[in-house]
């Protein structure tokens, strides 16, 4: 792996957690990303957004070496070999829990094993508190065998095992050591806030390393999607779960903020918020994987966070359930100098009405699962529909949160969903039965609008929104909607036109017209090709893009917001749970066209 400035390429990362937080690890071993003491906190380790200032813990040989990696099986413990001229090590990565739970502490554990020969081995750690937020005075110092570094009540402690003598400046903490055949050393880093500092013993976090791995086995079970691409789906399960925070429920777009969709661009937002549109997706991908305990943890999280806003919808929420509001851009380079780099988002403040449809479209999915609604949440519904009554009319900034107001296709499709899903809930006997008629004439005022408006002959698709000429690759979820008939001559059209319009190579599509050089590929776009054309009867079409996409995961099966088509770079937040649901859904649907042939 060859760095570009200080900084690895996207790509090359690989991604552990526990439910709480998140790191990056970099394909030569170095953590450059790592948030705490929660997913959406300020950063240790931010080098992925400022090779010089941003801070990192780095582990790799002294020497030239090249890189193997995987996860363990079936979870989140990451192993990277490093093979060498003198020899190879191997060194297994995780944020650790406690029997599947959460311990009252941060702890990220680094085993070391040598493997054959001899190899140097260096670690350095170079701790950034809050970098590019004001951080304040940091403070290294030595506490028995052990070194801590401190800054506004953070404490974070390493405890070296077999693995160097630690010696410390005021900016950083180094060692080296040498492994040998059969040999073994651990680097144990614990982080506290304005709490005791809890003494690690090497024996019970070796221990937890590999409880860890048996933890997250066990979790993931049975889950999957039967067929050919069940390893990917049961990847992409296992990196929703590390995007989902474990105290609440939250799931967030992406553990990182700033990555940008173009190199240089200012497209640099921050996604570690969950949004409705996400979460609702999530969902429906979870009950595919009939992941089913945290179906219900997500959507309870999820209704009891727009019920702080209700009968609106915010377009995201923060991981307690709050509104956000407002970003501001911190000093940091950039990920290659791609700035600004921002915390919040400015998306807050939106109206997007596809959320109406998602949350409902969610509900609907909850139910017939075999679910039931509560009263409380039945009237929280249908409050929230009375609303969607009295404002589908407005335009509003579409699914893909652009700064032009426009009466965007994919929303009224959203709107449309939100009172069919109510209808049927209303006849499940899950909604109140008196409000169903206003709901039935707004649908269908909704489905003229559509049919009338968005509809366009000369290229045989729905435009972006009335009056363009644009298409739009989110269109492309009418597939789910049951707005029309997915074998019929009309949506073949669509799904057509899209594909020529909005084709990047490689099964990859441009989210919508005008994109090309703008920015990179839209991974979920892709997989909701796949998804369309296996719900249109289109099986071997499906089939072949499926297989083209998922060609594009990186060697850990992991999937960025975008994809370079040109080169292959990963773009954009890393990894981004849209595409990873996406590929779930995609993968889910084809199943489902085989059980139906």
């Amino acid at each position: 792996m060859e760095r570009i400035d200080g900084y690895a390429p996207i790509r090359e990362y690989a991604l552990i957690g526990d439910g709480r937080t998140c790191a990056l690890v970099a394909g030569d071993g170095s953590i450059d990303w790592l948030a705490l003491p929660r997913l959406d906190s300020e950063t240790v380790f931010a080098r992925l957004l400022d090779a010089e200032r941003g801070g990192s813990f780095e582990l790799a040989p002294a020497i030239d070496f090249r890189v193997e990696r995987e996860y363990v099986e079936d979870t989140n413990v990451l192993q990277t070999t490093f093979v060498t001229a003198r020899g190879t090590a191997r060194v297994t990565d995780a944020i650790t829990l406690d029997h599947g739970g959460l311990l009252p502490w941060f702890e990220l554990v680094r085993r070391i094993d040598g493997v054959s020969g001899s190899v140097p081995m260096r670690w350095r750690i170079a701790p950034r508190f809050g970098a590019g937020e004001g951080a304040g005075e940091t403070s290294i110092e030595r506490i028995g065998g052990a070194v801590r570094a401190t800054s506004r009540g953070l404490s974070l402690v390493v405890y070296p095992f077999d693995a160097g003598e630690p010696h410390h400046s005021e900016t950083e903490i180094t060692a080296s050591f040498e492994t040998e055949k059969g040999s073994g050393g651990s680097l144990v880093l614990r982080a506290t806030h304005d709490e005791p500092i809890p003494f690690a013993r090497r024996d019970w976090a070796e221990r937890r390393l590999a409880d860890t791995a048996a933890d997250w086995s066990r979790w993931l079970a049975d889950a999957g999607v039967e067929g050919e691409w069940n390893a990917a789906a049961r990847r992409s399960a296992l990196a929703l779960r590390l995007l989902t925070y474990v105290p609440t429920g939250a799931i967030v777009a992406a553990p990182t903020s700033s990555l940008p969709e173009r190199i240089g661009g200012d497209r640099n937002y921050d996604y570690r918020y969950s949004w409705v549109r996400d979460t609702a997706f999530t969902l429906d991908a979870l009950i595919s994987l009939d992941l089913l305990v945290q179906v219900h943890a997500s959507f309870a999280w999820l209704l009891h966070a727009v019920e702080k806003t209700e009968p609106e919808l915010h377009v995201f929420y923060d991981l307690h359930g709050e509104t956000v509001s407002g970003e501001e851009e911190l000093g940091l380079d950039g990920y290659r100098g791609s700035r600004p780099v921002r915390r919040g988002n400015g998306a807050a403040g939106q109206l997007q009405l596809g959320c109406y449809g998602d949350l409902l479209e969610t509900a609907e999915l909850y139910v017939r699962d075999g679910n039931a609604l509560d009263d409380v949440t039945a009237g929280r519904l249908a409050e929230i529909l009375d609303h969607l009554t009295g404002i589908w009319t407005k335009k509003d900034a579409g699914l893909w949160e652009l700064p032009d107001q426009e009466h965007y296709t994919v929303s009224k499709l959203g709107v449309w969903t939100a009172f069919d899903r109510a209808l049927r809930l209303v006849e499940d006997g899950q909604l109140p039965r008196d409000r169903a008629e206003r709901w039935r004439e707004c649908a269908k005022d909704v489905r003229e609008f559509i049919e009338d408006d968005c509809w366009s002959e000369e290229r045989g698709c729905y435009v972006m929104f009335p009056g363009s000429s644009k298409l739009d690759a989110s269109v492309l979820r009418i597939s789910r909607m049951n707005f029309l008939d997915v074998r019929g001559e009309r949506f073949s059209s669509l799904v057509d036109a899209i594909r020529d319009e909005l084709d990047a190579g490689g099964g990859l599509l441009h989210r919508y017209s005008g994109q090309q050089q703008a920015e990179g590929a839209f991974v979920a776009c892709s997989f909701w090709l796949v998804e369309a054309l296996a719900r249109a009867g289109r099986v071997r079409e499906a089939r072949d893009t499926m297989r083209q996409v998922v060609e594009h995961a990186n060697d850990v099966g992991l999937f960025a917001e975008e994809i370079d088509p040109e080169t292959g770079a990963f773009l954009g937040n890393f990894p981004q749970g849209l595409s990873h649901l996406a590929l779930v859904n995609a993968a889910a649907a084809i199943r489902r066209a085989d059980d139906d042939a």
